[in-house]
């Protein structure tokens, strides 16, 4: 508890205050500006002008334009960086699986969305995506637990709701698959994804 105290005094107290925030606040401005057209290279250059590694919100805008330039690996070190500088920020984890995973480092996206689940164990997000690594990786046992929770959560989710019918398909629990199917059904009505798997349980 004090850690997070401490890093929300920092956050409040920053480095940047008067004339030297407005530029800051400018050059953020023109960035977005450049980035809503596209120009991911000059919204990169005129943040890059000014970096400071001790800064957050630098690292975290950098480790974004990094990767829509397709630049994954300064993009991973920059959102490295942000998460160091506030760790129980769950956006910086959620930026780092970015490039991470446009590098196909899979283990190490499941090593950082099990961090934030540690901080954040309900995160809907992140269980969806873990649960989807695993039936992926056809390891529905590991998959099983993460959907669960969702559609505990968001009973009416389709896309949870649908995997979490594969996945019971898969292990073979076709009461319970054919129950979600159904269900799904009244999400999307005549859904091919729920209709395919109802004929495989026929």
């Amino acid at each position: 508890m004090k850690n997070i105290k401490l890093l929300l005094l920092v956050l409040i107290a920053g480095p940047v205050f008067g004339q030297e925030n407005k530029s800051l606040e400018e050059r953020f401005k023109a960035s977005y500006e450049f980035t809503a057209n596209a120009n991911y290279g000059e919204a990169y250059k005129i943040l890059a002008e000014v970096y400071t590694e001790n800064s957050y919100e630098l690292n975290l805008k950098l480790g974004w334009l990094s990767y829509l330039k397709g630049d994954y690996p300064s993009s991973q070190t920059f959102y490295g960086k942000a998460m160091k500088l506030f760790p129980y920020a769950i956006e910086a984890k959620l930026g780092y699986v970015l490039p991470v995973s446009a590098l196909g480092n899979w283990n190490e996206v499941i090593r950082a969305y099990e961090e934030i689940l540690i901080i954040d164990p309900q995160n809907t997000l992140v269980n969806y995506r873990l649960g989807l690594i695993y039936y992926e990786r056809s390891d529905y046992k590991k998959a099983f637990p993460y959907l669960e929770k969702v559609v505990n959560l968001y009973p009416f989710d389709y896309d949870s709701v649908i995997l979490f019918a594969w996945i019971n398909l898969k292990m073979g629990d076709y009461r319970k698959a054919e129950i979600l199917f159904n269900k799904s059904l009244l999400m999307s009505p005549g859904n091919e994804s729920a209709q395919a798997g109802l004929r495989l349980i026929q």
